[in-house]
């Protein structure tokens, strides 16, 4: 009972450390793998006009809730035009104007978006985030004779033969098909040859609530593409999608809702003879930008290291390395029962390795100190204070890094001014301590502590320079409460350490002797 308060805050940690972490994750989109890259369609309208000379506008409807797809951006190409996007009555829809435009004219408007993974529910309806589903209802429509009489007979032997709004809508428009041999169809449909329309005005007179809409099949590398004529019925589960030239139920994964309602989709004022037409094309991007951009106004975002300056980025991805390297000590001299020499310092020295890349990096390391105790020695016959002896040594520090430094560039090797990210004093007093060490303990300690110093670095660094952990230690900081956990754990081990278990191997040989 004791204990308990301490383990309630392990647990506290870690369920803080991967929470937080996963709930980035699913609120940012932010990948748990570096390098993951999602697919993402660039979808192009194209319009094509003849001006007239007058004030030009241009209006054309644009995607407002896009169920199966999320928008990632957008943005218009035309040269010499004001560009905007307005949300006339919940309807989005882009203007472009000029004072005087003559001649044949082209404009551009370019989105990108993101496929969202739907629910096998979600794939039969498309009011994902429409707010507006009441204003939307059955109305009487008006039909002049003869095509009056033809529509309640042709509503008459559909209802007969349904039970439901979407079964209503499928049985209008197998009579609908250009295949049947039904007179009052082909009444209908001379009249009205848009049959989507037409489905929208019986489904209205049968009492059904049915809206127009518009939709753009993706398709890769696809140009001069249109818009298909779909008809959205109002049912218990929501409104359904009906493709009506096919009959097709339900919302196809590579189908994207353009706009809903009766309102024309291109609009043009001061021109003449236009066009609207789609290229599309499928591109794979980072997940991570992908993430930046749809959410930097998520608080995840806006308390993350990615609102810093990109020099202020750098620091952080280092430090928040830190950690990582402090695990590594602790489990090597608790656990293990590594000697080192200094706590902390193969710490600084795998950042170090960062920078210089391991090879260089020991083959510095290992000349710095080497050299640094040669001089040492020399300054033991001087017999300084301390103080003035470690100040004496990190200048001659500092003069060893400068001149390796300056050798290795004449040389040609590229890692020669990167050593200079070693930690200056700490080698020096690394040098100190390794110098008395070696008058009180010998060699054999010295090179004990020393190589289990770097060997303590390169562990840490090989385990931080795992694109893994970099990602995820830079992305997901909260990550470093569970660090933390880990830490106080391995701070009550009190057992036997695995470096003292050859101690017992006599006693084990004996053992099984007997």
């Amino acid at each position: 009972m004791q204990r308990l308060p301490f383990y309630l805050m392990i647990l506290a940690l870690l369920v803080v450390g991967f929470g937080t972490a996963w709930l980035r994750h699913i609120e940012t989109d932010v990948p748990l793998m570096p390098g993951e890259q999602k697919p993402v369609w660039l979808v192009e309208a194209r319009i094509d006009f003849y001006a007239q000379g007058n004030e030009t506008t241009v209006r054309v409807d644009l995607p407002d809730h896009t169920p199966g797809f999320r928008l990632i951006r957008e943005q218009a190409a035309s040269s010499g035009y004001g560009f905007a996007v307005l949300d006339d009555n919940n309807n989005r829809r882009a203007e472009w104007t000029r004072r005087t435009a003559t001649g044949y004219q082209t404009l551009y408007y370019n989105a990108q978006y993101l496929p969202v993974t739907r629910s096998a529910a979600q794939r039969n309806v498309s009011d994902d985030g429409v707010t507006d589903d009441s204003s939307v209802t059955s109305s009487d429509i008006f039909w002049s004779e003869p095509q009056a009489t033809a529509a309640r007979e042709l509503l008459r032997g559909a209802r007969a033969r349904s039970s439901t709004p979407a079964s209503t809508a499928r049985e209008i428009l197998k009579q609908l098909n250009t295949d049947s041999s039904d007179q009052n169809a082909e009444l209908l449909l001379a009249a009205e040859p848009n049959r989507a329309e037409l489905l929208v005005n019986l489904l209205n007179q049968s009492g059904v609530a049915a809206r127009s809409v518009m939709g753009l099949y993706l398709e890769d590398a696809r140009r001069r593409q249109s818009l298909t004529p779909m008809v959205e019925v109002n049912t218990e589960d929501g409104w359904v999608v009906i493709n009506a030239t096919t009959g097709e139920q339900g919302l196809p994964e590579n189908l994207l809702l353009w706009s809903r309602g009766e309102a024309a989709q291109l609009d043009v004022i001061g021109g003449e003879n236009s066009r609207l037409s789609f290229s599309m094309i499928r591109q794979t991007v980072p997940a991570m930008a992908l993430s930046n951009t749809q959410f930097s106004d998520n608080i995840f975002n806006l308390l993350g290291v990615y609102s810093l300056p990109i020099e202020d980025q750098g620091m952080f991805k280092l430090l928040f390395l830190l950690p990582l390297g402090a695990l590594v000590v602790v489990f090597m001299r608790v656990v293990v029962g590594l000697q080192t020499a200094g706590t902390f310092m193969p710490i600084l020295i795998s950042l170090a390795f960062l920078q210089t890349s391991l090879v260089p990096g020991l083959i510095s390391f290992i000349l710095i100190v080497g050299l640094g105790l040669l001089l040492r020695s020399y300054l033991s016959y001087l017999n300084l204070l301390l103080v003035a002896r470690i100040a004496a040594l990190i200048v001659l520090v500092i003069f060893l890094i400068s001149v390796l430094s300056l050798v290795g560039y004449r040389l040609g090797f590229n890692a020669g001014i990167t050593i200079t990210f070693f930690p200056m004093i700490i080698i020096a007093w690394t040098i100190e301590r390794m110098s008395i060490l070696w008058e009180e303990e010998g060699v054999r300690e010295v090179i004990t502590q020393g190589g289990g110093s770097l060997l303590v670095a390169v562990l840490a660094y090989l385990l931080m320079s795992i694109d893994v952990i970099n990602h995820l230690s830079f992305n997901f900081p909260e990550l470093n409460l569970v660090i933390l956990a880990l830490i106080l754990v391995m701070g009550q081990y009190t057992g036997y350490k695995l470096s003292e278990l050859y101690r017992f191997q006599s006693m084990r040989s004996k053992t099984d002797a007997n």
